[in-house]
This record gives C-alpha cells, structure tokens and sequence, in this order.
C-alpha cells in the first residue's frame, strides 16, 4: 500500500472535499482517501498494483475538481503559484463587482430608466457567463454523477434568477396578460456571485496564512550543496546529493543534509531544529542535521539521509500529514456536509411551494425569492472549514515549538491523560553518561596529565572515553603523541606515550596490573558503584586520577515532572536499570511511582495494567525497546533525538526531547478543542438561524423577508469569521 499526499485544486467548500473523499473512497484499489480541506489536498492510500495516480487525476476530473500529481515544487514556486491564485480570485472578485454595481444602482435607485431590463442583462452576462462560470461547470458535473455540492446551490440560485429575469426581459407580455408583473433579479444573480467570489478570495488569503508552519519549515531547506566529486569540489542542487556523497560545508553555511562528520570540528546552530539557542560542539564522528547552521569550524560530511528522507522533510511530511487528518469532532460536521446539500434544496422548494401556495400576492415572486434566498444562504462552508483551520493553526503552532503532532485525533486524547509512564534512560535523563566529578589523587593539578589523557581517550569509541573527551575538551589540549594503544575488553585502556605508561579503566583493570587504589575510594565506590561508573587513570604505576561517570537527571526534568504532578497527573518511571539508579533518580525528580529491571515485554504489560485500571495513559520514551508500549499507549510520546522506530511507533514528538514541552502539548490540545468547538459552534449556530429566516418564518411577525444579496454576503462573512477565529490560535499564550 502506498501513502501520499496531493494538492487539489477546485475545492471550495465542504461538500466539495466530501465529493472528492466519496470519489475517491468507492474505487477499487483506494483503502482510504482523507481530504483535508483547508490545505487543499487530499491524503491517499492505495494499492499501486491495482490504482495508479493517473487513474485518480482522471476520476476527480470527471467531478469537475484537478489532482495535481507533479509537486515537486520548491516554496519559491509555492509561494508564486499562491500568489497567482490570490490574485486570480481577487481579480475575479473585484471585476464582478465592477459589473455588478451598475446592476445594483439601476435596480434600486433607478429601475424605470429606459431600457433597465436590457442595460442589466448586458452587465449581468459577464458576471454569469465568465467570473462566476466556475459555480455552473463544478455543478453540472457534479449533476452528472448524481452529486451535489455548494457550487450547486449557488449555481441553482444564481442560474434561477437569471434565466427568469432572461425569459421576463424577452417575454414581459407573458406575465402582464396573467395579471402579474414581470420582475427581473439581475441584481440577486450578479450580486451574489459577486459577494461570494469576494468571500472566496478573502477565505482564501485567510486560509493560507494557517499553513504558516510547513511554509517556515520549508524555508529552511538548503537549495545547494558543494560535494567532493571525481576529487574535485561542486556545487550541485541538493535534490541530486546521493547517500555516502562527501559534502564540504564553511563557517556561516547551513548544512544541506543529514550525515555524519567525517573531518574537522566546528560549532553548530540547532535551534531552527530543536529550539535549543546554544550551538552544539561537533566533532569527527557526530551527527548533524540538514538545514542547521555551521557556526564557526570547517568540516567534512558522509552523506547518510537525502531528499525526503531528512529530518526536516520528515518532520514536514509529518505535519502535513497531521494537518490533514481528522479529529473525532469532525465526523459529525461531514456527516451533516454530506447530506446538507440535498436537504437545502428540498427546504429551498418546500418553502417556495408554500410561499407560492399560501402566501401573500404576488405568490410567484415571493416563492421565487426564497427559493433563491435559501439556496444561497445555506453553503456550508463555515461548517467545512470549522475543525480543519483549527487544526492546522494547532499542529502548526506546535511544530513551531518542537512539537510534532501526527494525527488530530490525538489532540482531543491528549487533552484526557491522567497517567503519564516515562522511560529514565534518555528521556529523564540525558542517555549518555557525562563526568560529574574528577578527582586527582596523586599530586594536586597536574595540567600534563589531562592532556595525556585527552589524547589517549580520543583515540576510543568506547561510550565512557566519550563523556571523558567531552569533559576534559575545555581542560585540556590533544598534543601528546600516543605510541602503542591497546583496548582491554571490559576494562579500559593500556597505552605508551614518550616514557609513561597509562592506564584508563576500572578496578579490574587497576588490579590486574597491581596499581594500589586507596582504601577511602574503595570505601566510596561500594556505596555509589549501582548508580555510577569509577574509570581510573594511573601512569607509570601510580593512581594519580579518579573520573566518576553517570547518566545524570536533565536539568528540565525535575521542574516538568513537578509541575505534571502538581497538575493531577499521575508520573511512572520505568527503567531497565537496578533498583539503586531508580531509587536515586526518583528521589532526585520526585517520582512516586517506579519499577527497576523492566524488559520491552515488561512496560507493554505496565501499561497495559494501567489502562485495565481505567487511566488514560501516555508513554514517553526515546528506544526501540519502548516502542511496543508507545503504540499501546493511548498516547506515545517519542523524544525527537530517539530512534526511528519509537518515533515512527508514537504519535507526538517532542523535537528538543524536553519533557517540559508535554504540558504545552496539554494545553495546546485544550486550546485548539475549545477552538474547533467555538467554530462549529457558530457554523451550526449561523445555518440553524439563518435558513428559517430565509425560508420566511419572521414575514408573518413583523413582515421580514431576507434579500437575496444580504444572504450572499451573511454567507460568505460567516466563512471568513471561522477562519479568523481559529487564526486567534497562532497568537494565544498558553501556559507550560
């Protein structure tokens, strides 16, 4: 099965996304067909050996709507081909105005000058016939397939008034030998395509400012990279960069892809990533991602993910494809989308039957114009566009701020967690051990020392000579030349360097070759050894330096857990650690809740105990071995520097691995369900009491009848309102 988004062009209204979902969703092949609405694209699985997208084009067009099945365009191209459709809809807008206005003016200032009828129909035919032919194609290809949508409620209204006009222009003696005077609603007809192509332009500049996000993100990716080829340096667009390529990057240049440093050192600005303002050290061997900022050093990079299989593209992808999906409280709006239409219609010729049977003289006219004003008024737009403008500011908003939402559906579930279960290892703590103390125990500062010793752990991959290295990277210099270099299995290091004679590692090693450790330390490292590793440094036979290593708390940790728990949020740590690191880290983060010696299978079943208990529960981990608890979990919660598989296995993550960041997750779902909720609210709201109004209902109160021209621009504002309100979103402070 094959998963993949494409850009829709023609949709304008909820309706018209359900006949796109409905097309698509009943043809053989097509497993599923999400259209998300207010990015104007539509996310498909199908089965490539059965379906293929030409297929698909061709389908959608037959309804009278474009699959674009090419886009691979850069967001210079994005950006200019929303530009054009901007000023196409404005355009379309303004000029049936144009037309408009002298319609308007001649109909309700001036309707006896000589020749009205006729001047009317002449500005009226354009707006018809071009700016708003559009509403009249969709509508009879949707007619076609026994479908309908908005544009045929305006299509039939429109085309109503219009062609009755038409016949009463051509054919005035008619109605006057039946007594009745032969109106013409030019003015409804060229008005109201006009009011709502006006609405459509204004919905359109307001939608795309919701898709903010993927357009930032966007504008991070490095367009060139310069890579080493045939021995020779070149510059070449970064689409046609190749996994293992040797790419060069300078001080000041954003890196193009993801890869690791295979030569030189620098500093590297993550924050456009991770959120994080201190740039990182990087040296051989690390990583770096694509479209960070090389800061000071020159370096080398081994190219290991391209194209859409960067961090940034997959971030990206991820947010598009969480943009589009569905939350549960949508399912009601396309529910009532999908059967509006038809509904609308039959309460559009139900009122005019009764207006035309029952009502006042002339009972034709008054029918006519309910008719119209019903149909025109009831487009369901400010329903369609209701939960998917919301949810696109939401998502957004989070991915601005290193939160990665999958899916909708786990906005309104995050809001429901009362049980929060955290692996320790890289999620509590940092996930890789740091020196918390150095100890010399031989002579005091010794300068010769730590550079000996720099250079001799730099020479390691052992994970312990890395946080040595990284410690001792602001103490000391890699000058020393090392002679022989022998790595002892589970022990440490043996190495010469001039006359000396070094030994890193721990006790076992100390006592194979009879170096005397003092009684004090030993002392000390039977009370500390399940939490910390001891790595001794003797030279020429003598201890003369002590590290103590650890996988320490994160600085963040213990204010977010504090305030989860403070929340009414019951926090669980899992760890496969013993018992001694647990209790210690517990302790340390105010952790009530925690189990040692946990195997995969082990958290599985944690939280699964949790969930038969009732508790809504949340994972939070950053391993392969915690991916089978974050996809039981009702929610999975994978940190952003984790593996591939507990990322793919979660359905949030958190960019800068910050457990902080899970209260903003809080409270960003809280904030965008109240907005989704205050949209359909006033969508409902608006549909509920405007087409009784329009259908008549106040006309025996006090003699109201809505004009068809103020239904058009009531509708077309009610679009606009939504779409607005859920723009508040991108701007609400919302507490962490």
């Amino acid at each position: 099965m094959i998963k993949k988004s494409y850009k829709v062009e023609g949709m304008h209204c909820a309706s018209c996304a359900a006949s796109v979902e409905s097309m698509l969703g009943a043809q053989q092949g097509i497993e599923k067909a999400q259209v998300n609405f207010a990015d104007e694209s539509v996310l498909v699985e199908y089965d490539d050996q059965v379906v293929s997208p030409s297929q698909m084009k061709g389908w959608i067009q037959q309804i009278g709507y474009d699959l674009v099945l090419d886009n691979q365009n850069t967001l210079e191209e994005e950006q200019d081909k929303e530009r054009r459709k901007l000023k196409h809809a404005r355009n379309n807008a303004f000029m049936a105005i144009a037309f408009s206005l002298p319609v308007f003016v001649i109909s309700m200032f001036v309707p006896n000058i000589p020749y009205a009828n006729w001047i009317m129909l002449a500005f009226t035919l354009p707006v018809i016939t071009w700016f708003g032919r559009e509403f009249f194609q969709i509508a009879w290809k949707q007619a076609r397939h026994f479908s309908a949508n908005m544009d045929t409620l305006v299509a039939l209204g429109t085309g109503a008034a219009f062609l009755f006009s038409l016949f009463n222009t051509f054919f005035p003696e008619y109605l006057l030998s039946r007594g009745i005077t032969p109106h013409v609603y030019y003015e409804a007809a060229s008005v109201i395509i006009s009011l709502i192509l006006l609405g459509r332009f204004f919905e359109a500049r307001a939608k795309s400012r919701t898709s903010d996000s993927i357009k930032r993100l966007m504008g991070l990716q490095v367009k060139t990279a310069r890579v080493e080829r045939n021995g020779e340096e070149t510059e070449v667009p970064v689409d046609q960069v190749e996994v293992g390529d040797v790419v060069m990057i300078r001080p000041g240049e954003k890196i193009p892809v993801d890869g690791a440093i295979i030569g030189g050192y620098s500093s590297v600005d993550e924050s456009m990533i991770t959120g994080e303002p201190v740039p990182v050290e990087k040296q051989q061997g690390d990583k770096v991602i694509g479209a960070t900022l090389n800061k000071t050093g020159t370096f080398r990079i081994k190219a290991e993910k391209v194209g859409s299989d960067t961090v940034l593209s997959q971030i990206i992808r991820m947010v598009r494809e969480a943009q589009g999906s569905k939350a549960p409280v949508q399912k009601l709006a396309d529910r009532i989308a999908a059967i509006f239409v038809p509904v609308v219609i039959s309460i559009a010729l139900v009122s005019a039957l009764v207006w035309y049977l029952v009502g006042p003289s002339p009972q034709l006219t008054y029918a006519f114009v309910t008719l119209v004003t019903v149909l025109i008024i009831a487009c369901p737009c400010a329903l369609g566009l209701a939960t998917p403008t919301a949810l696109m500011v939401g998502i957004g908003k989070g991915a601005e701020n290193g939160i990665l939402i999958k899916d909708a559906t786990i906005l309104e579930r995050v809001n429901k967690v009362d049980s929060i279960v955290i692996d320790k290892t890289g999620t509590i703590t940092t996930g890789e051990p740091v020196v918390s103390e150095m100890r010399y125990t031989g002579s005091a500062g010794n300068q010769e020392l730590l550079n000996l010793v720099y250079s001799i752990e730099s020479r390691s991959e052992h994970p312990l000579a890395g946080a040595i290295t990284r410690y001792l990277g602001s103490h000391a210099q890699n000058g020393y030349e090392v002679g022989s270099f022998e790595y002892v299995s589970g022990q440490g290091i043996y190495a010469t360097s001039a006359d000396d004679e070094v030994l890193i590692g721990n006790r076992s090693l100390m006592e194979q070759h009879q170096v005397e450790i003092p009684r004090q330390l030993l002392q000390e490292y039977e009370g500390t050894k399940q939490a910390a590793s001891q790595v001794y440094v003797a030279r020429n036979g003598q201890l003369e330096l002590l590290f103590h290593v650890e996988d320490q708390v994160k600085p963040t940790s213990v204010a977010a857990l504090r305030k989860l728990q403070e929340s009414g949020i019951e926090v669980h740590m899992l760890t496969g650690d013993n018992e001694y690191v647990a209790r210690e880290v517990a302790e340390k983060t105010g952790i009530q809740h925690f189990k040692a010696d946990v195997l995969p299978e082990d958290k599985l079943s944690y939280v699964k105990r949790l969930q038969q208990q009732g508790h809504k529960v949340a994972m939070v981990g950053d391993g392969i071995n915690d991916s089978p608890a974050l996809a039981q979990a009702d929610i999975g919660i994978a940190m952003g520097q984790g593996t591939d598989v507990a990322i793919e296995s979660a359905q949030i993550t958190l960019v800068k691995g910050d457990l902080e960041k899970i209260r903003y997750a809080i409270a960003l779902s809280r904030s965008t369900l109240l907005t989704i909720k205050q949209n359909l609210f006033w969508a409902f709201f608006y549909n509920v009491i405007a087409i009784p109004i329009a259908a008549g209902v106040l006309y025996p109160v006090n003699g109201f009848l809505l004009n068809p021209m103020i239904a058009g621009a009531a509708m077309s504002f009610s679009s606009v309102s939504v779409v607005m309100n859920s723009l508040r979103l991108k701007h609400r402070k919302l507490s962490q």
